[in-house]
């Protein structure tokens, strides 16, 4: 299947972005390590890496991703942008195992390829963009009956994450920090899509931002995007680099993805062969990912030593020896 002008631009932002926000995740990292050693770690709580100066370089190069990954979302699809993140997964792993020292086992390397040959299937099965004239459109979709009923549904279970699950287990248990990144995330990737579209309408000469739509989908972002940023700090300052990328890309990829197919209506332009590769090539972005996750510790594991044991010298004449 071949792509439009507006695939391809959203194409080449996407994996711009990738690199950035790869590599952001490294340099938070480092940030966050210094930091824990001068006051309370964030994972424990605390803000200490807000006087960091690497944690900020980091939170730059986030930024600079994130806009890039904003614009690809005003020219393609959902479904085409989200998948390229697994390129952030393999930048993030090889960089935190030559910086931040945390092995990558040959099994780890083998789950980042079958990370990028499932991006890679969805992405040349994507469908084309949806012409959309107005940020208007965009609202008739987000407050259609299916996607009124996933928001609601991504606030209840997020407020329980936050308000039940973070103070008993979100030290021991990874999903609680990226659940709650990922779930808020489909709901910023949605707005950001909306926001992005009545930009580029706007820079075409038609002003979106007269709308009180347009205003709504930003505030949206913004409220995401902070609570995104809380428990992904988080996450970082708590768990393995190389694990907590690959796991937060596949939940926020499915999310996403699920968003999009009720808000955008993705899959109705596709026929079964198409959405039957797409299916297929995201469990193989699973298996990777499950492959990444199983083998992280791998390359790290401290041989047991057998036990010593000393037992008596006897003669050769005992008669036990006999």
């Amino acid at each position: 299947m071949g792509f439009s002008s507006d695939n391809l631009h959203g194409l080449i932002l996407a994996v711009s972005s990738s690199i950035f926000i790869g590599s952001s995740f490294i340099i938070k990292k480092k940030g966050l390590k210094k930091a824990g050693n001068r006051g309370t770690r964030a994972g424990s709580g605390g803000y200490s890496y807000l006087y960091e100066p690497w944690w900020w370089a980091g939170m730059v190069t986030m930024i600079v991703g994130e806009i890039a990954n904003f614009a690809a979302y005003a020219y393609a699809p959902a479904i085409l942008v989200t998948p390229l993140g697994a390129l952030s997964i393999i930048f993030s792993a090889v960089l935190a195992h030559f910086i931040l020292e945390e092995k990558l086992h040959i099994f780890g390397v083998l789950g980042c390829v079958l990370c990028v040959v499932g991006s890679v299937t969805i992405v040349l099965h994507a469908p084309q963009e949806r012409s959309i004239q107005s940020v208007k459109e965009v609202w008739q979709l987000a407050t259609e009956p299916g996607f009124i009923v996933y928001t609601c549904v991504v606030v209840l279970v997020v407020a329980v994450l936050i308000f039940r699950y973070v103070p008993r287990c979100g030290q021991t248990h990874m999903v609680v920090y990226i659940g709650i990144c990922s779930l808020m995330g489909s709901l910023t990737v949605m707005s950001v899509k909306a926001v992005g579209i009545a930009l580029k309408l706007s820079f075409s000469g038609s002003n979106q931002f007269i709308y009180f739509q347009t205003w709504f989908f930003t505030v949206v972002v913004i409220a995401c995007c902070l609570l995104q940023i809380n428990y992904l700090n988080m996450a970082l300052d708590t768990f393995n680099t190389a694990v907590v990328s690959p796991v937060y890309y596949v939940m926020f990829t499915t999310f996403t993805i699920l968003a999009s197919m009720i808000m955008f209506k993705d899959w109705d332009s596709q026929d079964a062969s198409q959405i039957a590769t797409e299916v297929c090539g995201f469990i193989t972005i699973l298996a990777g990912t499950f492959l990444l996750h199983k083998t992280k510790d791998m390359g790290n594991v401290t041989p047991v030593q057998p036990p010593v044991i000393i037992s008596e010298s006897r003669d050769c004449s005992d008669s036990n020896y006999r």
